[in-house]
């Protein structure tokens, strides 16, 4: 276990519009507002289209993380995550998870790590900014190539 004690600065609701690009909006809302770091405690959102992490087929090796795309359209969906800065990119590096309802088939839903999502009609949202320790997602080559978030 590793834990750090969050500075934490500005707090917002954010607002994103129909047919946006779900972490494209994200990463221009934080780069407006000089947003390097920070979680997003929920948001509620409808998804046009949306893709998660997950598979039908038979995985060779079950302690992997899959990372094959599952293609939804018309969700509802609930979801929070963190957000990183990546000074070589000179961007955000988002994880989000979510819990998404197929609304034509009876709300079945589904849980993973979101891949992308275009937005119909609206996503509600939380942000926490962080301001210190400083918040990075190194690559663990060790762990299957999964970036994990560190503080230093």
């Amino acid at each position: 276990m590793r834990t750090h004690e969050l500075k934490t600065g500005r707090h917002f609701g954010v607002n994103f519009d129909h047919g946006e690009d779900f972490f494209a909006t994200l990463s221009r809302f934080c780069r407006e507002n000089e947003v390097r770091q920070g979680y997003l405690p929920m948001f509620l959102a409808a998804f046009h289209e949306t893709e998660i992490a997950g598979t039908c087929a038979r995985v060779e090796d079950p302690e992997a993380p899959v990372r094959l795309p599952v293609y939804l359209e018309k969700v509802e969906a609930m979801g929070c995550g963190t957000f990183s800065w990546d000074p070589e990119r000179q961007d955000i590096v988002p994880h989000v998870h979510v819990t998404v309802g197929l609304k034509q088939l009876a709300a079945a839903a589904f849980s993973s790590h979101l891949i992308n999502a275009k937005v119909q009609y609206l996503t509600e949202m939380l942000v926490v900014e962080v301001d210190s320790p400083q918040m990075r997602r190194p690559v663990d080559a060790d762990l299957w190539d999964v970036p994990l978030l560190t503080f230093e």
